[in-house]
């Protein structure tokens, strides 16, 4: 169990984005997304400002981290495919950003780890448990491994919902939702903050399983989402309602 007052070490403090130059670059990206996109976030006052934080969203598009980064008023490391650390000097920015590697093709252990140290050192760390954008716009069955992060850290879950980023262009083989009204209008995409909970390791007696563990937090973020969002998790919300 993580205890909630955990600062971040010197050290990689001094070797990410953080402090002022965070704050500048948010704000700019902000602005510039509201502009562009009508960029909208809602329950900014749900986000705790210091101690571990395990920031969960649905994935639509491949500028969701970005989308969910600028919606954090404070520094989100996330897990980035391994792949993207073979270039040189695309990892030396991405490590900046807080970046560190995952190999989506397997049960990582090695990214596990590193995300709970992150988190113990009072970090917030971003998650898509879906592994991938979803091609139908609808939630998709996630992996396990943010329920295992959040079960073994004892971390508080912040779920986001992400809603109108699959109209944005640039979403490669995963193709591109057209809606041409809303897109006028230009209020396409918003973030939605839902309220931080934890996942109980035990229930009725029982230790949760990582599958309970897991239907929890994506039915979290389902119930943030419009219903024909949620997928897999609308049985999940309806339980919850």
């Amino acid at each position: 169990m993580i205890a909630p007052g955990t600062s971040a070490p010197p050290s990689l403090k001094r070797s990410t984005l953080h402090g002022w130059r965070f704050v500048a670059l948010r704000h700019l990206l902000w602005a510039l997304l509201r502009f562009l996109v009508g960029y909208r976030i809602e329950g900014l006052e749900q986000v705790p400002s210091e101690g571990p934080l395990l920031v969960v969203s649905n994935h639509l598009h491949n500028a969701d981290p970005l989308l969910v980064a600028v919606a954090i008023p404070r520094p989100l490391h996330y897990m980035a495919k391994k792949e993207l650390f073979a270039v040189p000097v695309l990892r030396r920015l991405i490590t900046y950003f807080g970046a560190f590697p995952v190999d989506r093709g397997k049960a990582d252990r090695n990214a596990i780890r590193l995300a709970e140290a992150r988190l113990a050192d009072g970090f917030a760390v971003g998650m898509f448990p879906e592994g991938t954008r979803s091609a139908t716009w609808t939630m998709q069955p996630a992996h396990p491994g943010v329920a295992l992060l959040a079960l073994r850290s004892g971390a508080p879950v912040l779920p986001v919902a992400v809603t109108g980023s699959e109209r944005l262009p640039g979403n490669t083989t995963k193709g591109r939702r057209r809606d041409s009204r809303m897109w006028a209008r230009r209020h396409a995409v918003r973030v939605v903050i839902g309220t931080p909970f934890f996942v109980p390791r035990e229930r009725d007696g029982r230790k949760v399983t990582a599958e309970a563990a897991t239907a929890l937090i994506m039915g979290q973020v389902a119930a943030l989402l419009p219903p024909e969002y949620r997928g897999v998790y609308g049985d999940e919300t309806d339980a919850q309602d």
